[in-house]
């Protein structure tokens, strides 16, 4: 259940970040951060390793600090989002 709820959350939060119409007039559109945040598979990850990195401060799912979950999670978030 922990990791259907990592996954809605991730797939939530990147679907706001890269299409939300409130960051319209404050995301930025030209350079890197530009095309980050006009992908959602490239959004989704840095969402997944956000999430992985508050993950101690929630109760919905808990994963062991080490890299490879780093990893897998920030793949998961990005793949499913």
């Amino acid at each position: 259940m922990e990791l259907l709820y990592f996954v809605l959350a991730a797939h939530g939060l990147t679907q706001i970040l890269v299409y939300g119409s409130i960051f319209d007039k404050v995301r930025p559109t030209d350079g890197w951060i530009g095309k980050l945040l006009s992908c959602p598979m490239c959004t989704g990850f840095w969402v997944g390793v956000f999430l992985f990195g508050i993950n101690g401060y929630t109760e919905l799912f808990t994963y062991e600090y080490n890299l490879a979950n780093l990893l897998i999670l920030g793949w998961l978030s990005s793949g499913t989002s």
